[in-house]
């Protein structure tokens, strides 16, 4: 059954999209789903973190030009192209916030997922997870008063920042260390204790890498149907920012391949790069938008819009990256680099 959910999962995504946006528009209670998005991404994240052995993220955090190329083009080079984009909507206020608020902040959740699924260095990503999450929170009052003024930056509370951090990243992370752990203890004194913890663990890791791809289904369907009611009826104002979220992801996904190939990167980093370059914050940034005054109601559904538009193209991509950046791409080492001492 795994190895099928594994072989079908783009479509099964699809479907859960699709099926998400009809029940999202004929279910009148479907926007009172959005209470179970942040619980249902944790357990997704859960799943990704105990994927990845934790004895890979010391290497990978060690990897300076990764970590220098992902900051880059997060930083520097996504804010350029941002502005750029955001001008088409820069006489509407609420509009421009909600598009600056989601596209000036990496995503740390479930980007390490998709980029998994094309092959992409999940464990680099989960690395760097702290440092896009603690450059963003730094950075993006800056962009936001170069962008849209010193109104928009008194309005912003950086709270809900950090509480996704803990729930999103901090938590599932410290639980997937500790059932890791278990799962490999050796024996010796009570070792009979130890083989049923142990036993006990390894459980937990079958059970989530089955459930992976359902998990993933079951956020898409979350995420779309609680928010696909507000969206439309508000898509008279909104469907303007279709294209632009959509130029967003065509831009940036050549931009990433081009800068993994200048920097040289590997094939897995090099995909994670490209993902990292496209994926936003906007399950992370919703709150900060909800939590705006009434003037910047449409900023909310801004980052909606963002994130439904972001969700097909991470399906496109899961199975475009691979293909753009292949194992043996011109420029891009073809595996990851041995272990730094």
């Amino acid at each position: 059954m795994t190895l099928w959910l594994s072989r079908h999962q783009v479509l099964l995504y699809v479907a859960a999209i699709v099926a998400a946006v009809v029940v999202g528009l004929l279910v009148p209670a479907a926007p009172a789903l959005d209470v179970l998005v942040t619980p249902i991404l944790a357990l997704l994240l859960l799943a990704t973190f105990l994927a990845v052995p934790f004895r890979m993220l010391g290497r990978a955090a060690r990897d300076i030009r990764f970590v220098s190329v992902l900051g880059v083009l997060n930083f520097v080079v996504v804010p350029a192209v941002v502005f750029g984009l955001s001008r088409f909507v820069a006489a509407d206020d609420a509009l421009l916030v909600g598009v600056l608020l989601v596209l000036l902040t990496p995503c740390v959740d479930y980007v390490i997922v998709f980029a998994g699924l094309a092959g992409g260095a999940s464990d680099r990503l989960l690395a760097a997870a702290p440092l896009l999450m603690l450059a963003q929170l730094l950075l993006l009052p800056l962009y936001l008063l170069a962008f849209a003024g010193p109104e928009a930056v008194s309005v912003i509370e950086p709270g809900p920042f950090v509480e996704a951090f803990v729930w999103l990243i901090l938590v599932p992370l410290i639980v997937a260390a500790i059932v890791q752990w278990l799962a490999g203890s050796g024996s010796g004194p009570g070792s009979k204790r130890r083989s049923r913890r142990q036993s006990f663990a390894r459980g937990i890791l079958g059970v989530f890498e089955a459930a992976m791809v359902p998990l993933m289904m079951l956020t898409l369907f979350v995420v779309v149907v609680s928010q696909i009611g507000p969206v439309a009826a508000n898509l008279g104002r909104l469907a303007g920012l279709i294209p632009l979220y959509a130029a967003f992801v065509v831009v940036m996904v050549p931009l990433g391949c081009l800068a993994a190939r200048l920097a040289t990167l590997d094939v897995p980093s090099a995909r994670a790069l490209t993902f990292s370059g496209v994926t936003r914050n906007s399950l992370v940034v919703l709150p900060l938008a909800l939590a705006l005054p009434a003037a910047f109601d449409l900023a909310p559904l801004a980052v909606v819009t963002q994130t439904l538009v972001e969700l097909v193209a991470m399906v496109v991509l899961v199975r475009l990256v691979p293909r753009l950046l292949p194992a043996r791409a011109r420029g891009v080492s073809p595996s990851a680099p041995k272990p730094m001492a």
